[in-house]
Parts: C-alpha cells; sequence; structure tokens
C-alpha cells in the first residue's frame, strides 16, 4: 500500500491492489465503496477506526468487481460523448449509457426468469400485488414504487447479484403498497417477512450502483 498524497483530514488518497482510492474516515459502522462517474474514481468510506489491513482485504477481495465497473463508467462516459444515447429527461438516478446492451440484456432475462416465483410466493404473504413491473437502469436507487398506481420499478444491476438481493428489493417495494414511507408501520412489516432485512440492506448499501 502506497500513500500517494494526504491531507490533515481524514481524507487520504491511497493505492490499494494496484487501484487509486481515495478513502474518507467518517463516523459510520460500514465500509462503503463507490466508482463515481465520469472517470470511474473509486472513493472508500471506511468507519475512524477500521484498521488499514481490513480496508485493503475489502478492496483486494473486490478488485475484479471494482475494474469491472471502472471499465463500465467509462465506456459510458465515452459513448455519451459520442453518441449521447442516456436519456436525461428520465431523471438523475438514469444511466442508460452505464450498461452495453449485452449486460442489459443478461440482467433483464435473470430479473424476469426469477419474477413469477418470487411475486407467487410473496403476493399472497403481502397481500398485494404491483401491477406493473419495470426494469431500468438506475444510478442511485435499487427500486421504487409509486403506491398510488401499483407500480414498482427495479434497478436491472439486480439480476447481476445474488437472487437474494431481488429478493429483498421486491418485497422492500411490495411493502411500500402498505407503507408508504420508511416508519414503524414499514418496518414491522417487514421485519414479519424478512426478518434479516436490515443486514440485507447493509450489505446492498455497501454495493455500487451504477
Amino acid at each position: 500500500m502506497r500513500d500517494v498524497s494526504s491531507k490533515q483530514s481524514a481524507e487520504t488518497t491511497l493505492s490499494m491492489a494496484g487501484i487509486a482510492v481515495r478513502l474518507t474516515r467518517k463516523p459510520i459502522k460500514n465500509l462503503y465503496v463507490r466508482v463515481k462517474p465520469p472517470d470511474g474514481r473509486v472513493e472508500i468510506s471506511a468507519p475512524m477506526r477500521m484498521s488499514m489491513r481490513r480496508i485493503e482485504a475489502f478492496v483486494e477481495e473486490r478488485r475484479e468487481w471494482i475494474l469491472a465497473h471502472q471499465r463500465n463508467v467509462i465506456a459510458a462516459r465515452e459513448r455519451t460523448l459520442v453518441g449521447g444515447t442516456g436519456d436525461e429527461s428520465a431523471g438523475a438516478g438514469d444511466a442508460a449509457t452505464t450498461w452495453t446492451d449485452e449486460r442489459a440484456k443478461e440482467a433483464a432475462r435473470a430479473i424476469n426468469a426469477a419474477l413469477p416465483g418470487l411475486l407467487a410466493h410473496w403476493g399472497p404473504i403481502i397481500g398485494r400485488t404491483p401491477t406493473h413491473v419495470t426494469l431500468r437502469v438506475m444510478r442511485s436507487r435499487w427500486g421504487s414504487c409509486t403506491p398510488a398506481t401499483g407500480r414498482i420499478r427495479l434497478n436491472l444491476q439486480l439480476g447481476l447479484m445474488e437472487p437474494r438481493f431481488l429478493e429483498y428489493v421486491l418485497v422492500h417495494e411490495m411493502t411500500h403498497l402498505w407503507a408508504g414511507g420508511h416508519g414503524e408501520k414499514f418496518q414491522r412489516l417487514m421485519s414479519s417477512y424478512l426478518p434479516n432485512w436490515r443486514e440485507l440492506r447493509r450489505e446492498l448499501n455497501r454495493r455500487v450502483v451504477l
């Protein structure tokens, strides 16, 4: 590990596993990694007292994953500069140019294959089912729900992750059909559906949303 620059604050730029990383110490409990557009820079937020060895191990373990996301971000920038194919009117969270068509199709196939079984299982338990489920590439969230219309949107990236994350996000959004916010009612319902939902949320939020 080579320190290439430092500041008096808790922010440092380092080289870990051959990757330039901007590390920021914060009063948080978990470790977070983000690959930021437009240049694919890697930003890590770590608890104040987490050892450097543990942070380095985290980067080493996810090295290939980080590099893959860097390639996606840089490719998206180049495609936008050349053709401008992103749908900017869809909102700041959307990034239609982030993935190749092949990657998006792979993710969509995985989600569409899993959805019928998940909806058949969770619909009777939750007591509500969505009127529509839309898949899209989103940069700022894993899913969203419009209770008034019953429409749920899922991030395509879920199709390339472990199935438990797709299930968690789907149940999360279906619960919003009963509870619009994240207050006591929502938390009580989620705990009755998925007792480990908080653990799943923490783990999912360590991932990068592109």
